[in-house]
């Protein structure tokens, strides 16, 4: 079969496909990476997990351009990079691993982000995800991950340093939607 074929396989409005699949499993994992982040915060299972289900990511998304995007891929798959990473992230905070403000920075961006494309998305203006913004989710999944990686749980300040980069790259990405949705507005406005 061909890729075209395929694409046509799975189309817009298909649910089940393999990239949507592997983002499933990766939002009913979370759960178990969270309450093992909360339990230890290290250990080669629970870097091999975490391994697992951010990596992944990268697999779900390749399958996707690959066999068509959905519409339901393209709510879930930023779904599941938000969970895993905020969900993360607050497990270190509760493990007493990561301190809490470089989180709630996180935490802040992401509502802000979110709402801003929920609102230009109900006024049909697409907001995709720029280089920049999956650099900062690439970040905030390294932090965590070098805290379960036992061979760096002590050295923290890979952690913590990727930890504050992901937090300086995030409100650069905010800055960056914020810039295109006000060019969207000027547009729309001469239109």
């Amino acid at each position: 079969m061909s890729t075209d074929q395929r694409a046509a396989t799975f189309g817009p409005g298909a649910l089940l496909t393999p990239a949507n699949v592997i983002t499933i499993v990766r939002l009913l994992l979370a759960p178990v990476a969270f309450a093992l982040i909360i339990q230890e915060q290290s250990g080669w299972f629970l870097f091999a997990l975490w391994f697992c289900i951010t990596a992944s990511d990268s697999l779900d998304g390749y399958l996707a351009r690959r066999q068509g995007t959905t519409r339901s891929g393209a709510f879930l798959d930023p779904l599941a990079d938000k969970v895993l990473a905020l969900g993360g992230l607050w497990a270190m905070v509760l493990a007493g691993r990561f301190w809490w403000l470089p989180v709630v920075l996180i935490t802040l961006r992401e509502a802000l982000i979110s709402a801003f494309r929920s609102y230009w998305g109900r006024r049909g203006l697409a907001v995709p995800a720029s280089n920049v913004a999956k650099f900062k989710t690439f970040l905030q999944f390294s932090s965590v991950g070098f805290v379960t990686w036992p061979w760096f749980t002590d050295v923290t300040w890979i952690a913590d340093g990727l930890l504050w980069a992901g937090v300086a790259v995030a409100w650069i990405s905010a800055a960056q939607y914020l810039h295109a949705g006000s060019r969207a507005t000027t547009t729309m406005a001469r239109d």
